[in-house]
């Protein structure tokens, strides 16, 4: 799964595209080709179609030659030579896979994957999923999936390789900077459907308050299509409950779709505070996006958790909160996903998904890459999560306590 694109989709993303050359009207003639959008104008096509009649003439076995594989190959190596991990060229299969990880169910193990440093790791591992129980951290470096190398890999081309039919297994090797080494871990897939949010009371000491506790605990999963009703329902029930301060966790929160952030951030921030500023690199104007929604939490104290699993739509709400109204992060860094994609479908159920813009937080930091530093820093330690322990939430009922 890859959210937080645009629908605007999952904060993670998609684009309208006027590219591709076989797209964009290429004449050949015998030794040249015109491109009508060709940047700069003197590239010279000619390369590609030479190589590619070279290898229809002189391959030794052109009956394995699969032309369709050979321009879906062209197109891939002309988007990775973008180096951006989130700009990606998706086949058919490709795409429906990705459709179906969008409308939150599919098979797999149900873990959102990200590449930070040229290294592919683990964003997330979803509640209550098989690369959860596997034990799987945000930060989990992957090294191998099965036996293949992830060096070269997009996250789309990793998605297709850990991704397959219930009751299968895949080995994942994986290296934490706990370990002195790598270690395999074998997983088996399922039919993965991702919850959107829970919510319980809490007093301050951290255990269920029932009608005692007065702090709303609020773990949001995703911001996925269904996260938006979801939410108002909950917060309906916390209005109607003894609950006066909110304990907002973010962690492990890969992104989902912008207008679910946005809709989200309305309940607690006042109406046209700035959510979040689209950054097209100078290509047009800066987008403010803000709030729109009805305040209701806008006065509740509320501190916010994030750690190296909260990304895109999850470092949105918490930049916002966190510049509009001065609300403390508590725990760790942020994933650092700031970046803005859209899908744009291609002739023959293929698509392209493209980086168009950085999301920046409302003061105008970039969160793409770098992330949200927290304002109070709690580290999770292998002790903790053996003996099930939570610091961090410790560390967010103390600071509330006081609000």
């Amino acid at each position: 799964m890859n959210p937080s694109f645009r629908k605007k989709a999952p904060l993670v993303f998609f684009v309208s595209l006027i590219f591709l050359s076989f797209a964009l009207g290429v004449f050949v003639g015998k030794n040249e080709i015109h491109c009508k959008a060709c940047k700069p104008e003197n590239l010279d096509f000619s390369l590609f179609w030479q190589a590619y009649q070279t290898l229809q003439e002189k391959f030794v076995a052109k009956e394995k030659i699969d032309y369709q594989k050979v321009l879906y190959g062209a197109i891939s190596g002309m988007v990775k030579s973008l180096g951006d991990p989130y700009t990606v060229f998706l086949d058919p299969e490709e795409n429906r896979r990705f459709n179906e990880d969008v409308s939150g169910s599919f098979e797999g193990i149900g873990a959102e994957i990200g590449i930070r440093k040229d290294q592919l790791q683990i964003i997330a591992p979803l509640e209550g999923t098989p690369a959860e129980k596997a034990g799987l951290r945000a930060g989990d470096k992957i090294i191998k999936i099965n036996e293949t190398f992830t060096t070269d890999l997009t996250v789309d081309e990793a998605v297709n390789f850990i991704r397959g039919p219930k009751g299968t297994e895949v080995t994942l090797t994986i290296f934490r900077d706990e370990w002195e080494v790598p270690k395999e871990i074998k997983i088996q897939r399922a039919v993965i459907e991702v919850p959107s949010l829970k919510w319980e009371l809490l007093a301050s000491t951290g255990e269920a308050g029932g009608k005692e506790g007065n702090i709303a605990y609020i773990k949001l999963y995703q911001f996925s299509e269904k996260a938006d009703a979801d939410f108002k329902e909950t917060a309906m029930e916390i209005l109607a409950s003894p609950a006066q301060k909110i304990i907002l966790d973010l962690r492990n929160n890969p992104g989902g779709y912008l207008e679910v952030a946005n809709s989200i951030a309305g309940w607690f921030l006042k109406r046209n505070d700035i959510v979040t500023i689209e950054d097209f690199g100078g290509k047009d104007e800066k987008k403010e996006y803000k709030a729109q929604g009805n305040e209701k939490f806008a006065d509740y104290p509320i501190v916010i958790l994030i750690n190296q699993g909260s990304a895109s739509g999850s470092e949105i709400l918490a930049g916002a909160l966190r510049d509009d109204r001065g609300i403390k992060l508590i725990g760790e860094k942020s994933f650092g996903k700031g970046s803005v994609q859209e899908l744009e479908s291609l002739p023959g159920g293929a698509s392209l998904k493209i980086t168009v813009a950085k999301w920046l937080t409302p003061k105008g930091e970039s969160i793409s890459d770098k992330g949200l530093g927290p304002d109070i820093k709690v580290e999770m330690t292998e002790e903790d999560y053996e003996q099930d322990k939570d610091p961090q939430l410790d560390k967010a009922l103390e600071i509330i306590k006081g609000l």
